[in-house]
């Protein structure tokens, strides 16, 4: 299932638009927030990295509503401690990963 997500200019002047599926936005998400590569997420977990700590969360999970338009409750901000469990608290809410 494909959306548009943003549109941007190319070298010649025309606008492309980038077309990802949920798991390229939740990728990326996390991709542009850490200091991880691609290969790096399926282990990542909360306090894994500096970078993921209380402040990293609210900002992950800011973006991750954000961009798939869903307000997590407290219970799954808390729970949300790895890559791959962010997955599941995702498809409560209706997000196809």
């Amino acid at each position: 299932n494909y959306e548009i997500v943003y549109t941007k200019q190319n070298t010649h002047g025309l606008i492309e638009e980038m077309k990802m599926t949920n798991l390229e936005k939740y990728d990326r998400i996390f991709l542009q927030n850490f200091p991880v590569k691609k290969e790096d997420l399926p282990g990542l977990k909360y306090r894994g990295l500096k970078e993921w700590d209380s402040v990293g969360h609210m900002d992950l999970v800011g973006l991750i509503e954000e961009t798939f338009g869903i307000n997590l409750s407290t219970l799954d901000v808390l729970e949300f401690s790895t890559y791959e469990k962010g997955k599941t608290i995702l498809a409560k809410y209706g997000v196809e990963i």
